[in-house]
């Protein structure tokens, strides 16, 4: 199995980072595991801004130049695994970013004349790793899931993702012995699965 970790989050100093590199670990020492990448959107620098003109059009997306090696990392892989923080209730700003500039028709989905759209991403898995200064619940009883709801059913699901793992941390910034477990729980999920 090939996995793209795409870690979003601008300190290396974090929390998320640890996670990143627990992650890392467990794949590492998981001999089923396969090869690894890590796209680092923060220290790649880049650009989130979608920018539509007379020379950039919507529907020439799937093309970009810019972006074609963002787009070949993504085919390569067979796992997709996503580490950022919640911030207001959703992914960094970054991240959405990249998401837009990249999950373009003709490349992650096809427009096939039906209600949905033909997910043109198939056949792969998403294992999506959050943190939250907030309560773990908070995004449950306070924004309807709208985080997991955007993630799965807005861009998982519309590109043809189907199996998706959702690790939601909250109460993250407290120092009560939760972090450690939950780095050791990432761990172990990466080691075993």
């Amino acid at each position: 199995m090939k996995t793209l970790i795409i870690y979003t989050h601008p300190n290396h100093q974090s929390l998320n980072y640890a996670f990143l590199q627990k992650t890392v670990q467990g794949l590492t020492e998981n001999t089923r595991a396969g090869e690894i990448k890590v796209l680092d959107l923060y220290e790649e620098d880049f650009d989130p801004r979608l920018v539509f003109n007379e020379h950039k059009r919507r529907r020439d997306l799937y093309q970009d130049p810019e972006m074609k090696e963002y787009r070949e990392q993504l085919l390569w892989a067979d796992q997709y695994v996503f580490i950022y923080p919640i911030f207001w209730g959703r992914p960094p700003a970054m991240l959405l970013g990249y998401i837009d500039r990249i999950m373009s028709t003709n490349f992650a989905y096809r427009k096939s004349g039906g209600l949905m759209p033909e997910g043109l991403l198939k056949n792969k898995s998403v294992v999506v790793i959050s943190t939250m200064e907030g309560p773990t619940r908070y995004p449950l009883l306070w924004l309807n899931n709208a985080h997991k709801v955007l993630m799965k059913r807005a861009l998982f699901q519309y590109i043809g993702i189907k199996k998706v793992k959702f690790f939601e941390f909250g109460s993250m910034e407290k120092k009560n012995g939760q972090q450690s477990k939950r780095l050791e729980q990432i761990y172990r999920y990466f080691k075993a699965m």
